[in-house]
């Protein structure tokens, strides 16, 4: 227990208690230990059973050098350290309960580059109901809004179509931790109803939509993929749930994640990409990609610290959106990384994810991290002229020749090569796995972590448990390199408007998870993948608070190309 404390105290970020006052004055209370030390004497330990080679032992861990008088000198201030350590501990503390301090992309002297539009208009398509109503199943939201406004469909009808092929692919994706059946039906003829009274509340009126199962919705589990938590009801709706209750969007399922969000492991199965079921479908947003890719719903949200909405919409190819750090509440949201956690939507289209996005965003009063920044969807726009750069090296010896460039020359934008400030990967995990830690202290320290599914040198509990070793001082130096990172990234976009890259190339996704900066990711063609055809994949990175633009360029870009209408043949269904 005594080496563990220690540990604990290297990460306690406040000051030691002053000595206790000598009633004698002359020293001789801080000098004992030194002289029984010089005496030849065992050295004294403290109340908790620390003693200097205990620190010895603990700076060897954290790779430090102090002499044997200043480890008997520390003793005392690291007996107030436990002290202390041993109060918080005993203080009631829950995951949503955030430290003080938070998280702003902007740092002193950076300003928005974010392009501001006039408000415009989304075309409403001109559709037929199909005689087969399978054929919406990949049906984007404007398509489904339509049919749904004009009566040709009803919600009802719409809700129990997805539900039914929720209910199908699930037993071969395993995507769905709780269904809301009869929830979903119920508040599907509550919106019929208000169309029949002539109120339409917008696109996503009568949506079926999918959660990620780390956002807490009333009447349902909130398991966040773990055995422990298993049966753990949030009596609540996140604000994002909340939000697109309003406007009339329909949660019909809790979706899978990694346990505690990290991978495609749940403590019910492995969920599995729709391209190939052999395959995992990647995470920890697993269930919200897997789900929308198989055809099961129109849209659904994910949560990403570090890859955790691109990653899995690269395994089953969603065009998906991880926004701007800032722009979406995570309350009612389980916290993983307070300063690197971020929500946002996986979907067929851009366009899909403007939508979703414009009801999501923007403060709600308890996110402290949330910015009020207007988001304004523009409608269709030519985008001539944008700047689009991309990374040195990542599209080949010859760039420019490669399909997804050319596509993108083709619409008269402007590419230009932009060098990418290097990363070193363990500054990201040494930041994550302080905040997660802290985030699931209770839980590591209680042992509930031996519940977990995967147990490996890479898996949560390990990795919660190293955690304790990393000193406080070489976690705010990383907070200050993030910093450096920061401003060096910043000034390799001032040139463009537009990253385009592959989603894992030059290190980006680490940068951007750091930096704060919104990445689209999307289709851009087929690959083979273990003999199977898969979708290749391209990541856009836009300007910090630039979701309009950035997703305005890749709506054009698929208006464009078919990329995103090729979808998993699904032969093992039977059909």
């Amino acid at each position: 227990m005594s080496a563990l404390l220690l540990c604990l105290c290297a990460v306690m970020m406040q000051d030691p208690p002053s000595p206790k006052p000598d009633p004698d004055g002359d020293g001789a209370a801080q000098a004992a230990p030194r002289a029984a030390a010089d005496a030849g004497e065992t050295a004294e330990s403290t109340d908790e059973g620390t003693t200097p080679a205990d620190l010895e032992g603990y700076a060897r861990v954290a790779g430090l050098e102090f002499s044997p008088s200043e480890f008997e000198q520390m003793l005392r201030s690291v007996q107030g350290h436990q002290r202390a350590i041993a109060a918080l501990r005993d203080a009631s503390i829950a995951n949503s309960d955030p430290p003080v301090t938070v998280f702003n992309p902007f740092l002193p002297g950076m300003e928005s580059r974010a392009k501001h539009y006039r408000p415009g208009l989304q075309p409403m398509p001109d559709v037929t109901l199909p005689a087969d109503l399978s054929e919406l199943y990949w049906a984007d939201i404007p398509t489904l809004s339509e049919l749904i406004r004009t009566g040709q469909i009803s919600c009802e009808e719409v809700t129990r179509l997805f539900l039914d092929r929720l209910e199908e692919v699930d037993q071969h994706l395993h995507c769905v931790i709780s269904l809301r059946r009869e929830a979903a039906l119920a508040r599907a003829r509550e919106l019929d109803a208000e169309l029949a009274r002539g109120h339409w509340r917008g696109f996503l009126h009568g949506i079926p939509w999918g959660a990620k199962d780390l956002l807490a919705a009333r009447g349902s589990r909130t398991t966040w993929g773990a055995a422990p938590f298993r049966d753990q009801v949030i009596d609540m709706d996140a604000t994002v749930v909340e939000r697109l209750d309003e406007a009339g969007a329909i949660l019909i399922a809790k979706l899978s994640l990694g346990a505690l969000a990290m991978g495609d492991r749940w403590y019910g199965e492995r969920t599995r990409t729709p391209w190939d079921p052999a395959r995992g479908s990647s995470g920890s947003s697993a269930g919200s990609a897997a789900a929308v890719a198989a055809g099961a719903m129109p849209f659904a949200l994910g949560s990403e610290t570090l890859g955790s909405i691109i990653s899995p919409s690269v395994a089953c190819g969603t065009t998906s959106l991880r926004p701007t750090f800032g722009r979406v509440s995570r309350h009612g949201a389980m916290t993983l990384c307070w300063s690197m956690d971020k929500l946002g939507p996986l979907a067929r289209s851009a366009v899909d994810l403007a939508i979703v996005f414009g009801v999501i965003q923007g403060p709600d009063g308890h996110d402290p991290s949330v910015r009020d920044v207007p988001f304004v969807w523009p409608g269709p726009q030519r985008v001539q002229g944008l700047r689009v750069g991309y990374p040195a090296g990542a599209f080949g010896d010859d760039p420019l020749s490669d399909p997804l460039l050319h596509e993108l020359s083709e619409l008269g934008v402007e590419l230009s090569e932009v060098e990418i400030p290097h990363i070193d990967f363990g500054l990201v995990t040494l930041i994550l796995a302080a905040e997660s830690a802290s985030a699931f202290d209770d839980f590591t320290r209680s042992n509930l972590d031996d519940q977990l599914v995967e147990q490996g040198p890479g898996a949560w509990p390990n990795f919660f448990r190293a955690a304790r070793f990393i000193p406080a001082v070489e976690f705010l130096r990383a907070q200050r390199l993030r910093g450096k990172l920061m401003r060096d990234f910043d000034r390799a976009m001032e040139g463009i408007d537009v990253l385009v890259h592959p989603p894992f190339a030059a290190g980006i996704l680490g940068i951007t998870n750091l930096t704060g900066h919104p990445t689209v990711v999307a289709p851009s063609g087929m690959r083979e993948v273990d003999g199977k055809p898969a979708p290749r994949m391209i990541s856009f990175t836009g300007q910090l608070d630039d979701e309009a633009r950035l997703l305005v360029l890749v709506a054009t870009w698929q208006r464009a190309t078919d990329h995103e209408e090729v979808h998993p043949a699904m032969e093992y269904l039977g059909k």
